[in-house]
């Protein structure tokens, strides 16, 4: 058969298969696995240019890599607070020595074990954004917390990588011939690359900006450069494609080239897991069962175990820490890549990569579930949770029979300003968050702080609401603020209730439940843009006053 008519039927297949994950509502990557199992040797048997297949799973897993790197900039990850990297290392190192445990318990040699180990740890970046996306939860501090974790985990998954690349085939995995070579590589090519990167890709990149086909060309032609000096140097790759997309993490055009080479990483990446679905041992015994189905389990139950338990160690909510565990509760595409990667440098047999395979298959279908129904299991598994916390979160630091003029709840979403605003007109404040890093953002001599989740109607009767005069709520969960305002409707509470809502359908719904005012940021954003253009015109001199004023207010706040 052709080589053009046997990839067109497969991706053809790969397509009806799609629309039933679809359907499902599962990530399309468990359907392009189980395209390659159908297009396999062991059912259809359509797949016979393994060569060609390959090349091109090779060049998906490359870009896939380089666009990644490309998020990896250091300023993200200097943004990032020390409890997240705490957070983010916990879990990495208590996930790992459960996962190596586990994998040894199970008869798996020390090698395979470890490779295992760190499969179990990395969960899917792709997956989880865009179903927290989906879900429009990306401004919940569990989202935020998850993103966080995901970003340490890439950095650690590059280090693991480039650590892996430095083995071959004809070297035993022993720690001083492989470390050594590795760091004299490593030191080579950080000079190497530093003065490239310093004095060179600038420039280049600012001239082949003038033109979009250009700018692309020289995206792909450095990302594949890179990849083919590392592997020329002894290393892999997957590695140099990383790299060669950190390079680029801090250029303006970042974005720009990271969005106009996704539809290119996304076809190759479908063939990338088609290969893999089709490189799987489907001649499982109850023996190769019994480990798939029980690190599926400490994947799907474990890990979001340990992370509560970390996370309520460090102050955060059950409800909180459960959502983020739900969320990381599968492997990653980075797992099977590294799974690939220990077969290719011959330290992982074919059994043990489909082992990781099929875990990938079953946590990904699973956490789907997980992550879109966490909200509606959270009650049901409430009880349970409060067995895992270790350490009870009784942060408040004023007595509960205080009056206060004004709680403001959720401090972090325009919170500072708000605060600043009533300290000016006098008034008592008291602040209500479930962020354990507020405190650390507060005003060093604001003591007013309760710390607890408002979704809990046994918290919000620890705090003295009811003499209150005004509560303004700046929290983006629906349901929590709803909860809010019937609860003060219920104890006939006469303080104003303003409630922030994302929308005109959430804005509707709070006014339904009592809400005295709802404040929607975006309205007023455009009704301020408005005003602004209708009063000052469309001049270039009024809107760079304007900046340079608003630049002052920004940094001033900042420094409040």
């Amino acid at each position: 058969m052709p080589v053009f008519l046997e990839i067109s039927i497969v991706l053809a297949l790969a397509t009806l298969i799609s629309f039933v994950m679809k359907y499902l509502k599962q990530p399309l990557i468990v359907g392009y696995i189980l395209t390659g199992v159908l297009a396999g040797p062991y059912v259809l048997n359509l797949l016979q240019s393994h060569e060609t297949l390959e090349l091109f799973s090779k060049l998906g897993i490359t870009i896939l890599l380089f666009i990644i790197g490309i998020h990896l900039s250091p300023k993200i990850i200097k943004e990032l607070g020390s409890t997240s990297f705490l957070v983010g290392l916990s879990q990495i190192v208590i996930t790992s020595l459960v996962g190596f445990t586990i994998a040894i318990f199970l008869g798996i040699d020390r090698i395979a074990a470890l490779y295992i180990a760190i499969a179990l740890t990395l969960s899917s970046t792709i997956i989880i954004l865009k179903l927290i996306s989906d879900k429009g939860d990306t401004h919940k501090l569990y989202s935020k917390l998850t993103i966080s974790l995901l970003i340490i985990q890439d950095v650690v998954a590059t280090f693991v990588l480039l650590l892996v690349s430095s083995f071959s085939k004809s070297v035993e995995m022993n720690v001083s011939n492989p470390m050594s070579l590795m760091l004299l590589k490593v030191m080579g090519l950080v000079l190497g690359f530093s003065i490239v990167i310093k004095y060179l890709l600038p420039k280049m990149i600012n001239f082949a900006s003038s033109n979009q086909e250009l700018l692309f060309l020289f995206s792909i032609s450095w990302g594949l450069g890179t990849a083919i000096a590392f592997n020329i140097l002894g290393l892999s790759i997957e590695v140099g494609a990383l790299i060669a997309g950190i390079a680029l993490s801090t250029s303006e055009f970042a974005e720009e080239i990271s969005s106009r080479l996704q539809p290119l990483r996304d076809f190759f990446i479908v063939l990338f897991f088609i290969f893999l679905g089709a490189s799987m041992i489907l001649d499982i015994s109850v023996s190769n069962l019994v480990p798939i189905l029980v690190l599926s389990l400490f994947v799907l139950v474990g890990n979001p175990i340990i992370l509560v338990i970390i996370m309520n160690l460090l102050g955060y909510h059950k409800k909180t820490s459960f959502m983020a565990g739900m969320a990381i509760a599968q492997i990653s595409e980075f797992s099977l890549i590294l799974a690939t990667l220990g077969m290719q440098v011959g330290h992982l047999s074919k059994e043990v990569v489909t082992l990781i395979t099929f875990v990938g298959l079953i946590t990904i279908s699973g956490s789907s579930y997980f992550i879109i129904h966490a909200e509606k299991m959270y009650p049901y598994l409430k009880r349970f949770l409060t067995i895992l916390e270790f350490r009870k979160n009784n942060k408040e630091t004023q007595p509960k029979n205080k009056k206060f003029d004004v709680f403001l709840f959720g401090f972090n979403r325009s919170g500072n300003d708000l605060l600043k605003s009533l300290k000016e007109m006098q008034y008592k404040i008291a602040i209500v968050d479930y962020d354990p890093e507020t405190t650390k953002r507060l005003p060093g001599n604001f003591k007013n702080f309760f710390f607890g989740d408002a979704s809990s109607i046994e918290f919000l009767d620890s705090l003295p609401l009811i003499k209150s005069q005004l509560i303004i709520s700046t929290l983006p969960d629906l349901e929590t603020n709803k909860l809010l305002i019937k609860y003060l409707n219920k104890n006939q509470s006469k303080a104003v209730a303003i409630i922030y809502a994302h929308n005109k359908n959430d804005a509707l719904d709070y006014y339904d439940s009592g809400a005295d005012y709802v404040v929607l940021p975006h309205y007023i954003g455009v009704k301020h843009t408005a005003n602004l253009i209708k009063k000052t015109g469309i001049n270039t001199n009024s809107f760079k006053r304007k900046r340079s004023l608003h630049l002052k207010e920004l940094a001033a706040s900042l420094l409040d």
